[in-house]
């Protein structure tokens, strides 16, 4: 731990609609902290409303990191980001501060506790015929072969989540073994996280109020503008990559933009698809080595009692 660079650092996760952002914000306040934002999909500019990003008054209110840092055709992996939070925490530990990392992405927040994997290398080819089988098969098809081959890896992901179905059958394909084998070899050895004891937090929600506080959540996105958000999208002069086009909502409201479906079906489907998000989250919250479950309804003070334990905050 003593090597990592995020040994002084605290994590605020839980499911998408678990308000965890809100209560980041005032923990942030008390703790000296400033946050930065595990969240693969608040990196791109002008996709707000959907990924439910801080608002200006809350960015305003504490400094936040790793927002709007890349234009919505352009890629970034799990390595890239890693990389830029353990600059973005050395210069808010220069400023005598506390990095509060907040957000829900599960691989994200498994290389923060774990490091990387040495994640075989890509094929391109390989990858391209692969995609293009998926194109031509169907996501579900696809999915169902990695399940033949990895079957664990296969119940964590979606079918719609092409792009790391496809990516955990090229690593199959080119070492014979399972990238869920090649996790669990890699990622955590049973030594301790790199973070101390009681720093890792996820917020435990009731799976009704959950799922509740998400449909309700939804209909506001829509009520804000979120379709209008991606017509703005569809506008630019470059499709969006690869990776931002996974975002949850996105795909299917350009559906229902060419006339797929219907705005009532589409904020059905939408609300169908992050209830299943945050319940695939879950999952992977309970894997996670070295991180506490709690009831958000604590109070105030006993949460601030909780992140600052163990650790001096400046």
């Amino acid at each position: 731990m003593a090597d990592s660079p995020f040994k002084n650092a605290l994590i605020l996760t839980g499911p998408t609609g678990s308000g965890k952002s809100a209560l980041a914000l005032e923990l942030a306040e008390r703790l000296n902290a400033e946050i930065v934002a595990a969240d693969s999909m608040t990196l791109y500019r002008g996709m707000d409303i959907g990924t439910a990003k801080p608002s200006a008054a809350d960015r305003a209110r504490v400094p936040h990191h790793l927002i709007d840092v890349l234009d919505p055709w352009e890629s970034a992996n799990v390595a890239w980001w890693l990389d830029r939070a353990a600059e973005r925490v050395a210069d808010i530990e220069v400023r005598v501060k506390t990095a509060l990392f907040v957000g829900g992405t599960p691989f994200y927040l498994k290389a923060l506790l774990c490091g990387l994997f040495p994640s075989p290398a890509s094929d391109e080819a390989l990858r391209r015929r692969l995609e293009s089988e998926a194109e031509c098969d169907g996501r579900e098809a696809i999915h169902a072969r990695l399940g033949s081959v990895d079957a664990m890896t296969a119940a964590r992901l979606h079918p719609n989540d092409v792009r790391r179905v496809v990516r955990a059958l090229e690593v199959w394909h080119l070492t014979g073994k399972p990238i869920s084998e090649w996790q669990r070899e890699s990622w955590w050895d049973g030594e301790s996280p790199r973070f101390r004891p009681g720093s890792c937090l996820v917020l435990n929600v009731p799976r009704t109020e959950l799922y509740f506080r998400i449909d309700r959540r939804v209909e506001a996105m829509f009520a804000a503008g979120w379709v209008e958000e991606v017509k703005r999208l569809r506008e630019l002069p470059r499709p969006l990559s690869r990776e931002a086009s996974q975002a949850l909502g996105y795909r299917e409201i350009m559906e229902y933009l060419d006339g797929r479906r219907s705005l009532e079906e589409t904020v059905a489907e939408v609300q169908l698809r992050t209830r299943q998000f945050a319940k695939r989250q879950l999952t992977w919250f309970r894997a996670l080595p070295g991180c506490e479950t709690v009831d958000p309804k604590l109070t105030f003070e006993r949460w601030v009692n909780r992140m600052s334990g163990g650790f001096a905050v400046p």
